[in-house]
């Protein structure tokens, strides 16, 4: 019996990971390829997601009269529902990124295997602090856990500045991704 929650529960892991990755990776957006458009892709704009979810404005809202259960739910609901805004930007500019640094592979004159190695530990980097993100997101509604972003936007600054270190500042390569 206990073996068959533990597949239970492993299949499922699985099956929301699948699911995770699936809608991670799709681009929809069409941006140019430029030194700027890199550059304003900083790290420095997701920011406020890190102060976003932190305690003290719920240790504040409890020590005010008439404080409810309710109230805190409330702030912390609303609070994962911007974050996940958030979290759905951070993932538009990564895949942004990703498929640029595609097309600069694809478009080099020479086999660049440490640049595909590259790109592939950071994606699967950059899912497993999404998927992780999300699942203490998803307890922090409940009020059981924080949440750390700083490992994402490590993960997602090292693409950034690979990319930029690619595209250099006076040339106007302008590559359109799909």
């Amino acid at each position: 019996m206990e073996l068959v929650v533990a597949l239970s529960v492993l299949a499922g892991f699985a099956v929301a990971m699948f699911a995770i990755y699936c809608r991670l990776f799709r681009v929809r957006a069409r941006l140019p390829v430029t030194a700027e458009w890199i550059d304003e892709l900083s790290v420095d704009g997701y920011q406020p997601m890190m102060r976003l979810l932190e305690n003290d404005d719920i240790r504040l809202l409890r020590a005010q009269p008439g404080f409810t259960r309710q109230m805190a739910a409330k702030l912390r609901r609303e609070r994962c529902r911007a974050f996940r805004s958030y979290l759905r930007c951070l993932n538009s500019d990564f895949q942004r990124i990703s498929l640029a640094l595609k097309i600069v592979m694809v478009q080099s004159r020479y086999d660049r295997p440490d640049l595909a190695a590259a790109l592939v530990r950071s994606r699967w980097a950059f899912v497993w602090c999404m998927v992780w993100v999300h699942c203490r997101l998803t307890l922090y509604r409940f009020g059981l856990a924080s949440v750390e972003v700083a490992a994402l936007l490590k993960v997602f600054d090292r693409a950034r500045l690979e990319l930029r270190s690619l595209v250099p500042a006076q040339t106007g390569l302008s590559v359109s991704c799909p």
